[in-house]
Formats: C-alpha cells, sequence, structure tokens
C-alpha cells in the first residue's frame, strides 16, 4: 500500500529518522513524503488552495517554533487545522511532555490516531504504532498508557476544567486572569481551586503551592 505522509517537526534530521524507520516495515508499505519544520510553515502548507495531495497520515510534533500571529502555539494548535483541511488524515502527535493533565488533555480534547512520548522511542515502537493505525486502531505509547490510567482513576474528582485551571496557573497566569481563559466566573474558579487543594492535600496554600504539589506528583 502506498501512503503519503506529512511530517511537521522543526528537526529535519528526526524526520529522516522516522522516513527510514518506516522504510523497513514488513508490509511492503511504500511512501512519499513533506515536510514542513514550524507551526507557521505548516499552516501556509495546509492552508494552500493550491495544495491538493491528501495525506494518509500527519506526524506532528507537539513542541514547534510559535506564530503569535496565527495564534499557534503548539503542535496542538494544528490539529483542528489539519482535520478541517485534511478530514481523511490519521494524525499522530509526538512529545517529549510527560505531565499527565497535558497528556489527558490532548487524549480527551482530540481523538488522535496517536500519542507517542518520545522517550519510550524505539524504531520497533514507531513500526508498530504505524502498522497499529494502519490497522484501524488507535495507538498510545508506555508512558502515554500510564498517564490515562492514572488520570482516569481520579477523573472523578477532578474533571477538565480543573486540570486547566493548573495548567494555566502553571503558565503564570494569575488568579484573576483565569476567568479569560475558562468559562467560569471567580467564584467558580475559587471553588474549583478550593477542591484542588484537598485533592492536593494543601490545608493552606497559595497558586505556588499548588503548582509545587502538582509537579511534585507528576500531574504538570
Amino acid at each position: 500500500m502506498h501512503h503519503k505522509l506529512l511530517f511537521i517537526d522543526d528537526h529535519a534530521v528526526v524526520i529522516e529518522g522516522y522516513k527510514s524507520i518506516l522504510s523497513f516495515n514488513c508490509d511492503n508499505h511504500t511512501f512519499e513524503s513533506h515536510s514542513v519544520h514550524s507551526a507557521q510553515e505548516a499552516h501556509q502548507h495546509l492552508t494552500d488552495k493550491a495544495n491538493n495531495t491528501i495525506y494518509q497520515f500527519v506526524f506532528v510534533d507537539y513542541t514547534l517554533p510559535e506564530c503569535e500571529e496565527l495564534q499557534l502555539f503548539s503542535g496542538e494548535d494544528l490539529i483542528p487545522i489539519i482535520r478541517k483541511h485534511q478530514p481523511q488524515s490519521k494524525i499522530v502527535i509526538i512529545t517529549s511532555h510527560t505531565e499527565h493533565f497535558l497528556l489527558f488533555s490532548l487524549y480527551k480534547n482530540h481523538a488522535l490516531d496517536g500519542i507517542l512520548i518520545k522517550s519510550d522511542f524505539t524504531a520497533n515502537e514507531f513500526l508498530k504504532s504505524f502498522e497499529t493505525i494502519c490497522n484501524g486502531n488507535s495507538y498510545y505509547s508506555q508512558t502515554m498508557l500510564e498517564a490515562l490510567k492514572r488520570i482516569k482513576a481520579l477523573d472523578f474528582y477532578l474533571d477538565l476544567l480543573d486540570m486547566k485551571i493548573i495548567l494555566l496557573l502553571n503558565q503564570g497566569i494569575k488568579t484573576k486572569n483565569l476567568n479569560d481563559h475558562l468559562p467560569l466566573t471567580t467564584s467558580a474558579i475559587d471553588k474549583r481551586k478550593l477542591k484542588i487543594k484537598q485533592f492536593l492535600n494543601i490545608e493552606k496554600g497559595n497558586d505556588e503551592d499548588i503548582i509545587r504539589e502538582a509537579k511534585k506528583q507528576r500531574f504538570i
């Protein structure tokens, strides 16, 4: 079977490595590929009306050079654009991030075909993920599976908005500005922060204590 692949990664050498690994597949898959190296370049390529290439797979590095003008700050921000312009594509996110809340957010919000953590990476892992996705299944590497198992175990207590509050605090967003980023009132945010502190076993503390404890427990 022949596949057209799009790689979105700011390291050309890494992309060549991915292509080399895929060439060793055992099922006679053949490939042609195109590479872009920033969020802006990816946006330009995907939205180019002269581009009529249909990609079967899009591999996206989570960490990319940002484009503030287009509000593209990571590979995650490209997912809706890929869905719009390449709706048939299988989307695989590749990341070095291991923070459980971030990984769970990717899983919950985007229904990705694959999420691969670089620390899990081997040639065999990459080939296995490709074959699994080709067969119509999703593929998550081991660290991702561990994050899902842990977060799902506490999903009854913290929801996505609670997790988002913690992630925003970790990004340096002040409590008074959180409702600029969330569909919540200030009083609702305060109630959720109290619940978060109870969950993290913080009897008394501020935002820095939430961040410190969340990091200690590997949530961020």
